[in-house]
């Protein structure tokens, strides 16, 4: 693998001196992990060796309870103790799992529909797993998605409540050092909150949640909503008196590039993965597991994967690869630096002391000044040329930077407790706005994904237009909030658009999607744009909002069956009173 190799040499002056040999055991502290679809888990005496040469030390998988007890009096621990046994060799510990259930368990023959028959089975399946592999796996985590579609059911955070408080009761019989996590697909905290008030409450000891959306706007500018996620979490959390010491956990995340080699969309999956395991640690999320190990996925012409299919490897496990050496097994989050006014700047005690990750935000470059005669590598550990005394120039690609000054690390240090600067001051606003146009003017409100709403430019201004007629994601347009002015626990909120009719000869309508308590919903009261070429407000006022950004947005407008386009000049958003009891 020269690609990997060659990254290595190039950055060894960043280098940890004595890296962590791939036979020694985890650190139970280390955050790098991946995981595996079923599709490609079967090569993991393949891919389990070059994990351990990027520095991966933990690994999401277990077999799924229909493959561990195939029949209620039979049992089948082969699988598993196979690959406990690989991982152990590689030095990678393994986070369990119970996923889905046995088909013999469940009232329709399946392994996805809820309720099952009796929890006593899931209990004893649970039990007999923490006690088979006592000392060996401590973490486990409650299903897979089971908010997702990977469930069938009526009443999800009920019936994944039972699921929950079942195991916790079982797993701490079997093995009192056992620490058991909910889970949800994307970042669903609706879901969560809904499932602890219907009994899992003080029953996990970690949360994990898989925020691929949240993580694919890191592409486009979206560190800010990123980096919301931990409050939000604790926010989840503290409204439900739960422990103030429950782990958080990201177990998936990733970013799609081609099967086959493409420069640049490589080199984009390479960045966000590092960006995103940054920006996840300074948060202080304790374990990282991306997906996957190797891809495509399911023939779907995509991929995830760190390793490609004829096992050559992508540039992210390079940048993956890089990464851990640069941080080590164990890194040490020191603080955030906003460097010249809006670049992203996080310092780390690295593997051989102080460690700078840096880029500027996207579209833009900015020049760093710092004394002394700073290392500087990119995200795969290539060295970047720099001039003693001139400034760094930085991009929204990474860097890594060593021999930064002291006086840089404690102003960063000085920073940790602090809330991220990035995005605006909007806690006590009482409303915020964006002004789209060529240049969309956030307050406080960002528009994502604005491909999907063409850009019309008059002679003294600009707006952008709803694209109904190509279908698709024509209909809508996306918006988030800044976190700091609204998210969980927010739940009265006006939203108000600004629009007019596209053609005056043909009408124009459209609802508000919003991010609620219960996921995401329609208003059900549509909008008919007043005919006429001045521009007219309407406003929708829910009381059930949850601006988290589960799926990376928290509002959109939608023109699905509109027989016309309309112009959008304004979205605002404003607090329109106390959250209700």
């Amino acid at each position: 693998m020269p690609a990997a190799r060659a990254s290595s040499i190039a950055i060894a002056p960043l280098l940890l001196a004595t890296c962590l040999q791939a036979a020694d055991p985890p650190p139970p502290s280390s955050p790098w992990g991946t995981c595996s679809s079923a599709e490609w888990f079967g090569e993991y005496p393949r891919f389990n060796p070059l994990l351990a040469q990027a520095g991966v030390r933990w690994s999401r998988f277990f077999p799924e309870w229909s493959s561990i007890q195939p029949r209620k009096d039979a049992w089948n621990w082969k699988p598993a103790d196979e690959y406990l046994a690989d991982a152990a060799k590689h030095g990678i510990g393994v986070s369990g799992g119970f996923w889905y259930f046995a088909p013999w368990a469940t009232t329709t023959g399946d392994t996805r529909t809820s309720p099952i028959k009796d929890l006593a089975d899931w209990g004893a399946y649970v039990s007999a797993s923490v006690a088979r592999y006592k000392g060996r796996i401590v973490d486990w985590e409650i299903y897979n998605e089971f908010n997702g579609s990977f469930a069938n059911s009526k009443n999800k955070p009920k019936e994944y409540a039972d699921l929950v408080a079942t195991a916790w009761e079982a797993a701490k019989k079997a093995d009192p050092s056992a620490r058991i996590g909910i889970s949800c697909a994307n970042f669903d905290l609706g879901f969560f909150d809904a499932a602890i008030k219907a009994g899992a409450s003080n029953r996990f000891d970690f949360v994990c949640v898989h925020p691929y959306e949240n993580t694919h706007q890191l592409s486009d500018g979206g560190e800010s909503g990123f980096l919301s996620m931990a409050g939000s979490i604790r926010k989840m959390l503290a409204d439900n008196k739960q422990r103030s010491d429950i782990a958080l956990w990201i177990t998936e995340f990733g970013i799609q590039s081609t099967v086959q080699p493409d420069a640049a969309k490589d080199a984009l999956q390479a960045d966000v993965l590092v960006k995103s395991h940054v920006l996840a640690l300074a948060q202080g999320f304790e374990r990282l597991c991306w997906f996957e190990a190797r891809g495509p996925s399911y023939g779907h012409g995509t991929d995830h994967g760190i390793i490609r299919q004829d096992w050559s490897t992508r540039p992210c496990y390079d940048a993956l690869k890089v990464m851990t050496g640069v941080l080590g097994a164990t890194p040490r989050y020191v603080g955030w630096l906003n460097l010249a006014e809006g670049g992203y700047g996080f310092v780390f005690d690295g593997a051989s002391g102080p460690v700078l990750s840096a880029w500027a935000p996207k579209g833009s470059t900015l020049q760093l000044a710092l004394a002394g005669t700073p290392l500087v590598a990119d995200v795969l550990g290539a060295a970047v040329a720099t001039t003693p005394g001139r400034p760094i120039a930085l991009s929204a690609s990474p860097r890594w930077i060593t021999g930064i000054p002291a006086d840089l690390v404690a102003q960063a240090r000085a920073n940790a407790g602090k809330p991220f600067p990035w995005g605006g001051d909007f806690a006590n606003a009482s409303e915020v706005s964006c002004l789209l146009g060529a240049t969309n003017t956030d307050r406080g409100i960002t528009q994502r994904n604005p491909q999907t709403t063409p850009v019309v430019n008059k002679l003294d201004h600009s707006y952008r237009r709803s694209d109904a007629g190509r279908g698709g994601e024509g209909f809508y347009a996306y918006f988030r909030v800044d976190p700091q002015f609204a998210s969980f626990g927010a739940k009265n909120l006006s939203i108000t658009v600004v629009a007019r009719r596209s053609d005056q000869g043909k009408a124009a309508s459209f609802d508000i999607c919003y991010e609620s308590l219960k996921g995401y919903r329609g208003t059900g009261k549509r909008w008919t744009v007043p005919a006429g070429e001045e521009w007219s407000s309407n406003t929708w006022t829910v009381d059930d909002a949850n601006f988290v950004g589960g799926w990376g947005w928290n509002f959109r407008t939608d023109c699905g069956g509109s027989p016309g386009d309309f112009d959008i000049k304004e979205v605002r958003v404003t607090k329109a009173g106390p959250a209700a009891p």
